[in-house]
């Protein structure tokens, strides 16, 4: 998308900067189909210097001619020439219909020399411009973003839920284990004072009946000192 919104940029205004030295167009008429490129082509071109150029370059300018003037034109260099001025300029003509253009190519109409071209991109590049490239090539895909990363946000939140759950249910297992525990201990401690209380009982008789024990074997001998002393 970044690519594509440079190139659009850049192809959108001729009279624009350069990007990285070197500028973009889409070709509109078959005036060089014979040799070089078609119609619907992107064509890139370079800011070599016009001084440096040759016959044969196929350059980018901006039309002198009056039926046309200022008008975007890729052509090819027939042969170098100079103005009325005298300045140096270049003549120039399309392949296809091999004739020449009207008037000559000076350095202050040249714009850069071609370098390579890419079929049906410009064909490409309209398409998407237009209604339904858009939606072909931004409303859809957004929108089938929008939904696949809303499926994405239910399954996360469903496996938080999930593992909510089980963090929550392994509480609740963890306090049921020691309640389970503790009701263990209770137990146990319970039935460790009932064998205690049972045990303090039993030691309780066996110490009440003793003493009863002796008190009836020295009760004869009590009541007969008792009968000697009345007898005296």
């Amino acid at each position: 998308m970044m690519i594509f919104t440079i190139m659009t940029a850049t192809v959108a205004n001729p009279n624009g900067g350069w990007v990285l030295g070197h500028k973009m167009y889409i070709v509109l008429s078959d005036s060089m189909k014979k040799t070089d490129f078609d119609a619907g082509s992107l064509i890139v071109i370079d800011d070599t210097p016009f001084f440096e150029l040759e016959e044969g370059d196929v350059i980018t300018f901006r039309s002198p001619s009056p039926e046309n003037e200022g008008e975007i034109v890729t052509h090819k260099i027939r042969k170098m020439t100079v103005t009325e001025n005298g300045d140096p300029a270049v003549v120039t003509y399309g392949t296809t219909k091999d004739k020449d253009d009207t008037s000559p190519v000076d350095e202050f109409h040249y714009t850069g020399k071609y370098q390579w071209s890419i079929p049906w991109v410009g064909h490409v590049m309209s398409f998407l411009k237009s209604t339904p490239g858009y939606f072909v090539c931004i409303f859809i895909p957004f929108a089938l973003l929008i939904i696949y990363q809303g499926l994405n946000c239910i399954k996360l939140f469903r496996r938080y839920k999930a593992e909510q759950m089980a963090e929550l249910q392994a509480e609740r297992d963890m306090i049921a284990e020691e309640r389970q525990k503790n009701e263990d201990m209770l137990n146990e401690l319970k039935a460790l004072k009932e064998q205690l209380a049972a045990q303090t009982e039993g030691t309780t008789t066996v110490e009440t009946e003793i003493p009863s024990s002796e008190a009836l074997v020295n009760e004869p001998e009590d009541a007969a000192q008792v009968t000697e002393k009345t007898d005296e």
